[in-house]
């Protein structure tokens, strides 16, 4: 050590229990401010950012993004949370939950002079442990409960995010959408399912349009607003004039010449234009209705626009990437990248597209798609800061259902894994011999921490729950707590069910960080900055 101080003597370290007592410190920290936010009673937390704007949320991975933390361990603590929503969409909450009691248990022992070490060891054992038990635990999606079940994970996800009527309101959208874009043997792209906010009316009129919601309306004002029965033509083609790459002059010694160039020169644009109109022609007539929309991602200038306008169609410009590959899924059809070869075939079709003005800003709705692989998830809302936790909500419901549909199975939520693995490992450690009997005991201990803070945020005395939980769990292995009543409860019956990865990836990483956190002896907190001095 004494090198290390002769190298910098402004270092500040840490020594062994000292270490420890950071460590656990910052853990409790963090622990303590998200207590009150898990399950569906837990509590709001207000953010306020520098320039005054305000954000309500219980979401946990908003929480940690959005919140300055200057703790060392508390700030390993979050990013290892933020890790774990990027990769299943839920469990931050309970993940910073379970590791700061993980290192509170471990605590206890250590205090009494038991090496870190040992009760590592013992962790060890039990994340094994409680792995296997939840493989027997999972519920396969059969048949006819498939959409139930769905519809109950997705309303789980939601419930411990937003209002529980807005949750009511958007399972149902979201399990639907996750349906739509889900292509038997490939794996579920939730980008196909388009978010788009409306600042408008409540949130309670979220809506899902099958089909697409752009964000822009026609250029020209003679342009139909309303068309049905339409063909779509997605296109990546310019339709304007364009100034050639190198730096070109014209030369012309009369103003007829001046006229033949310039007309010369417009002539490539007005080919392409003419092309896509003749098409129109050819399959649009009076006795079969059809009308044409054209949606192109590069531009389209005023002549263009105002040739179609005339012919009736509706344009739309430089729309985003993204959307013509979605409109090519919702409407059917190809996105063509040149006019030389339009047919019908290159097409898709829509019942109905219609331009939708609200404020200065235009929506164009395209609707009634046949077979739609991709849809719109319309949210209002009357504000922003609604919107916002409309769209995190939407955004995990998706990952909810999305992971179900992958895993084929889901596992009974209400802390109910929670309390099954208590009691399979404290059966467990009969079988172990040694101070790692220690470890495992500790284990056990921190998992009740989820169904004690579920009691504690809906109001009950967490010590009685447990006790009543643990009562009953010895008869049937799947119980959880319910916030309505305060009693145990099968979560089945209530349909609280949560994701199979969710647990998995929480019970790895709060394992291995807690492990890791009680592994540290010293902390130094030397950066380059104070060698200089």
């Amino acid at each position: 050590m004494a090198a290390i101080s002769m190298l910098n003597p402004k270092a500040e370290v840490a020594r062994a229990a000292q270490a420890l007592a950071v460590n656990i410190g910052g853990a409790k920290g963090i622990q303590d401010v998200l207590k009150t936010n898990l399950g569906p009673k837990g509590t709001m937390k207000m953010l306020v950012g520098g320039a005054g704007d305000i954000k309500i949320t219980k979401d946990g991975n908003v929480l940690l993004h959005e919140m300055q933390i200057q703790h060392p361990t508390a700030s390993l603590i979050a990013r290892a949370s933020t890790a774990q929503d990027d990769i299943t969409g839920d469990g931050t909450t309970s993940t910073v939950l379970l590791i700061g009691e993980f290192l509170k248990q471990a605590d206890l022992y250590i205090s009494e002079g038991l090496h870190p070490r040992i009760i590592t060891e013992g962790f060890d054992l039990a994340k094994t442990k409680a792995l296997e038990i939840l493989e027997t635990m999972k519920i396969s999606l059969t048949g006819e409960e498939r959409a139930t079940i769905l519809s109950n994970v997705s309303s789980t996800s939601l419930g411990t995010k937003v209002h529980p009527l807005l949750a009511a309101q958007l399972s149902p959208i979201i399990v639907e959408a996750v349906e739509a874009v889900k292509i038997d043997n490939n794996p579920i792209d939730l980008h196909m399912v388009e978010m788009m906010e409306m600042q408008h009316r409540s949130e309670m009129e979220t809506q899902l349009v099958k089909g697409l919601v752009l964000d822009h309306g026609g250029r020209h004002p003679d342009m139909p607003k309303r068309l049905e029965n339409c063909y779509i033509l997605t296109c990546n083609v310019s339709l304007e004039y364009e100034k050639t790459e190198v730096n070109s002059g014209f030369f012309y010694k009369s103003a007829a010449d001046r006229e033949t160039l310039v007309t010369a020169e417009r002539k490539f644009i007005e080919d392409r234009v003419q092309k896509i109109i003749e098409l129109k022609k050819k399959l649009c007539t009076k006795e079969n209705g059809k009308t044409f929309v054209i949606l192109n991602q590069k531009g389209v200038d005023p002549f263009s626009l105002d040739a179609f306008a005339k012919e009736g169609m509706m344009a739309l410009r430089r729309t985003k990437r993204r959307n013509m590959e979605r409109l090519a899924l919702a409407c059917g059809g190809v996105a063509m990248n040149s006019v030389e070869e339009l047919t019908e075939d290159c097409l898709g079709h829509a019942g109905l597209v219609y331009e939708h003005v609200l404020g200065e800003n235009k929506f164009t709705f395209v609707e009634q798609c046949a077979n739609p692989q991709s849809v719109t998830i319309l949210m209002k809302g009357p504000n922003k800061h609604t919107l916002q936790q409309t769209k995190d909500a939407v955004r995990d419901g998706l990952r909810a259902v999305k992971n179900a549909v992958e895993d084929g199975c889901v596992v009974p939520g209400a802390g109910a894994y929670e309390v099954a693995t208590h009691i399979a490992l404290k059966k467990f450690l009969e079988t172990v011999k040694g101070r790692a009997r220690l470890g495992i005991q500790a284990y056990a201990d921190g998992l009740l921490i989820i169904p004690k803070v579920l009691a504690q945020n809906a109001g009950y005395d967490a010590q009685e729950v447990i006790v009543k939980l643990l009562e009953e769990g010895a008869v049937n292995p799947t119980i959880g707590v319910d916030c309505d009543s305060g009693e145990a409860i099968v979560p089945q019956d209530k349909g609280i069910y949560d994701n199979l990865r969710v647990k998995k990836q929480m019970i790895n990483s709060c394992t291995v960080i807690a492990s890791n956190l009680l592994l540290v002896d010293e902390i130094m907190r030397a950066g380059m900055s104070s060698l200089k001095g």
